[in-house]
């Protein structure tokens, strides 16, 4: 496949009004959040990701690891959207005994692998996937699409630390830095900053980019395709919580707030869906 930055702005607009529509319609939270990745997870299932919706199960499969499973449904929709599962579980979202929860549970759906509504657990599980495809001498890679607000986690760190120690090159990281954790400014509750000096001093190779850019998200992304690589890669991606709709952007009462009918419609309006 092969997209131009402008028809995948264009399916990010179509996933984000996606989104908006099933936090009014399940009455679920977390809007801010999950509208702030869907850039990456764009150019991840729109490009990067060896993956075939046909053949979800495939060993050698690219690996995504949503580690913020709050975003769900920024995950759900890309999946959808790609041909993962039919659109009847998506309108079924969030509703009694449905297949897609707000959090998401492995198995629930093709191409939702993990459990990952605890935060800080992620980037472990990606560091075991990376692993296992050397042992099992696959060359499947692995992404970990981690929040700011989890890399306060201790655990975030020593797998990190682990990763670099096994030169794991298959293994990447987007931080979706939106500069937002459910109670304050990310960088007032722990001192985050400089993150990327972070990751490379923990033995990545680590870049920042506009995570509302596909180019430059694009070409990060491209660096992990080298053959040979031993090191793994961060990408320190800057992003807006709410993007894509001016009365949501930078707002962290999105991170509870449910939207009115009204509200849904105006933020479809903004984003050229109406």
């Amino acid at each position: 496949m092969s997209f131009s930055n402008d028809q995948l702005e264009r399916i990010a607009a179509g996933l984000r009004g996606e989104v908006i529509g099933l936090s009014h319609r399940a009455k679920t939270p977390h809007l801010g959040s999950s509208l702030s990745c869907i850039d990456l997870l764009v150019a991840a299932y729109w490009g990067f990701l060896r993956t075939d919706p046909a053949d979800p199960g495939n060993p050698d499969r690219d690996r995504l690891v949503l580690s913020k499973g709050h975003a769900a449904p920024a995950l759900y929709t890309a999946l959808c959207a790609r041909g993962f599962f039919p659109r009847h579980l998506l309108e079924e979202y969030g509703h009694d005994g449905a297949a897609l929860a707000e959090q998401p549970a492995p198995g629930c759906a093709p191409g939702v692998e993990w459990a990952t509504g605890s935060l800080g657990h992620g980037l472990a599980v990606g560091v075991g996937c990376a692993l296992a495809a050397r042992v099992q001498k696959r060359d499947y890679r692995t992404l970990v699409i981690l929040s700011d607000g989890e890399c306060n986690e201790g655990s975030v760190w020593e797998a990190a630390l682990f990763a670099a120690a096994q030169k794991l090159g298959s293994l990447t990281v987007m931080v979706d830095y939106n500069k937002w954790q459910a109670t304050g400014r990310s960088n007032e509750v722990m001192a985050l900053d400089p993150l990327r000096e972070k990751w490379e001093s923990f033995g990545w190779e680590s870049y920042e980019v506009d995570g509302h850019d596909h180019a430059e998200i694009r070409a990060a992304l491209a660096c992990a395709e080298i053959p040979g690589r031993e090191k793994p890669l961060a990408i320190v991606a800057h992003t807006v919580k709410g993007r894509g709709v001016s009365f949501m952007e930078d707002d962290n009462n999105w991170h509870y707030r449910i939207p009115t009918a009204e509200e849904l419609v105006a933020a479809r309006v903004e984003l050229g869906l109406e």
